[in-house]
């Protein structure tokens, strides 16, 4: 074995598996308790409240194309679609877009009803699906 594929085989085996995978994973603020089936409505408008908590669905630009394919089960131009009806309808606003996990996080453990979706495995907050 050459330095080359040593260098390979170090760092296939320094990144864990999960990272490989392509995982998404789907969280809220605290202070919001959804079923898992209720996610791809809360991004299409349809769910606004969770119990008393109103909630505030943030995408994350960096995994956008792919939540949209794997859970709304939609591409990118049909989600914008959705939501212009959604505003001329029913007075709605698309949810505002941050740029990775790290502002997608720090919103949605400071907004009360937030939810959001990122790549990195969270923590304070409360994971609602893994993709």
């Amino acid at each position: 074995m050459n330095v080359f594929d040593k260098l390979i085989m170090a760092t296939l085996l320094a990144c864990p598996m999960g990272a490989w995978a392509g995982d998404l994973y789907v969280v809220a603020n605290a202070g919001v308790n959804l079923a898992e089936g209720e996610v791809r409505d809360v991004f299409l408008g349809d769910k606004q409240m969770a119990g008393a908590i109103r909630l505030v669905p943030i995408d994350n630009a960096s995994t956008q194309k792919e939540f949209l394919e794997k859970v709304i089960k939609i591409d990118a131009s049909k989600y914008g679609a959705v939501w212009t009806k959604k505003g001329f309808r029913d007075g709605l606003n698309a949810p505002a877009v941050k740029s990775g996990d790290a502002e997608v996080l720090a919103f949605v453990r400071g907004t009360p009803g937030a939810v959001g979706y990122v790549r990195s495995k969270p923590t304070g907050v409360t994971i609602i699906e893994k993709y």
